[in-house]
């Protein structure tokens, strides 16, 4: 299809964009061809008038789980019985199946046109991305780790994250990422929030440093990133030291964690959005613990500490939202603007540069998508209102164009219990 799209204010995902106007974006196959003046094409391409609305690079989610739905849980759930009971038989492992490729469609719908996942179901992220990029049906660039790597005991062992018992089976699990075309490999090295079991100890150290080192090692020999889980000071200092690319989540740092992070060269991926609701919910909503809380606001402080020291340090900075996660929909990445904003202190523009232009250079996709420019991969979203003004316009996008094809009111439906109790913290 050869598209015009005219009559749109163009934000194009850049650090200092400015809307610009009088422009026509011409889209063929996959690709902008070209950005003209004025608001005409040849009677070759179908028209679209935008009317006035705002045309800008599709959103990029750093941090996906694509086999979670977010729905509060009152109790938590054994995640390593129930990924068994899935795969004991071919029929739930097939709706297993349909729930991501329908979670991945979910995320473009909402506005998302490229996402990195970082633990899931066995091989199905994989599975998804080559389909999707075959054509079969429409969804988001998925950049993917299958599973994770964790150790007995810890952070998703046994459920979006294999257990190594052993650094040869990490190792093992590393060659069948390789043999299934993964992307990148994700390390699960501290636990989480609801993994601690005293006050003060979330991210507690799960996985050996010398496993780090030759996990990363090994990695790197394949040409592959390495992210990693890590939710305290220690694990940040131990992830970095041994090799990890990427800091998911974070916590407080110090001197040596800055001068490690610019050492290394690594990139810290923010993620809001799953830490608050255990630190700023009341318990008597999320049903956790007082001990629970206590550590989701250790987590959450931590988060937001280590972004705006990284900010102030020129570590470069990665936007996701950990969807998956209790209270974190497939469809609300445009949430994690509205946080970075309000608890880091950047601006509107720069929330949307980072999860746009700066996310597509960190995926090693910078010449490819994340900008509305000449010859990029033709990944837009059209939005009514101004998200310059206010990020919440994020929230409702009238077209979705994902490597040429485009949704026209993309639609879906939202669950009203997230928006009741998230929507107080915009």
């Amino acid at each position: 299809m050869k598209y015009a799209f005219i009559n749109g204010i163009i934000l194009d995902g850049t650090k200092d964009m400015k809307p610009v106007t009088d422009k026509t974006i011409l889209v063929e196959g996959d690709r902008i061809t070209d950005i003209i003046d004025g608001n005409s094409a040849d009677p070759s391409y179908e028209i679209i008038d935008l009317k006035g609305a705002y045309i800008m690079p599709g959103l990029i989610n750093m941090h996906v789980h694509l086999a979670g739905n977010g729905k509060p849980q009152k109790k938590q759930r054994d995640n390593t019985k129930l990924v068994n009971l899935i795969f004991s038989n071919p029929i739930s492992a097939r709706y297993a199946y349909k729930l991501v490729k329908d979670y991945a469609k979910l995320e473009l719908l909402s506005g998302v046109t490229t996402i990195r996942t970082v633990g899931g179901l066995k091989d199905l992220d994989t599975t998804v991305r080559d389909e999707i990029a075959a054509g079969k049906y429409i969804g988001p660039r998925i950049v993917a780790a299958n599973e994770g790597i964790s150790v007995p005991h810890g952070h998703m062992a046994g459920s979006v994250a294999i257990c190594a018992n052993s650094i040869e089976e990490a190792k093992a699990h590393v060659d069948h990422l390789k043999e299934k075309g993964a992307d990148l490999v994700k390390l699960m090295i501290t636990g989480g929030v609801m993994d601690a079991k005293e006050k003060g100890v979330p991210g507690e150290l799960k996985m050996d440093p010398e496993m780090v080192k030759e996990v990363c090692d090994y990695a790197h020999g394949f040409g592959y990133k390495v992210a990693a889980h890590v939710e305290s000071p220690q694990g940040v200092k131990v992830a970095l030291q041994n090799g990890v690319d990427s800091i998911e989540h974070g916590a407080k740092p110090d001197e040596e964690t800055i001068r490690l992070f610019k050492e290394r060269k690594a990139f810290l991926t923010t993620t809001l959005s799953p830490a608050l609701p255990y630190a700023l919910f009341d318990r008597s909503i999320t049903n956790i613990s007082e001990v629970e809380q206590y550590n989701g606001n250790v987590v959450f402080e931590g988060i937001i500490e280590c972004a705006k020291t990284a900010l102030e340090n020129d570590i470069p900075i990665a936007l996701g939202n950990d969807v998956g996660c209790p209270w974190i929909s497939q469809y609300d990445f445009w949430r994690e603007l509205v946080y970075f904003r309000k608890y880091i202190g950047v601006s509107n523009s720069y929330a949307l540069h980072t999860a746009t232009q700066s996310n597509a250079e960190l995926l090693g996709l910078g010449d490819e998508t994340g900008t509305i420019a000449k010859g990029k991969s033709a990944d837009m979203i059209v939005t009514r209102e101004n998200p310059l003004d206010d990020l919440c316009a994020l929230r409702k996008v009238s077209m979705v164009m994902a490597r040429g094809k485009l949704v026209r009111d993309p639609s879906f439906k939202r669950n009203p219990l997230l928006d009741e109790h998230l929507d107080r913290f915009l």
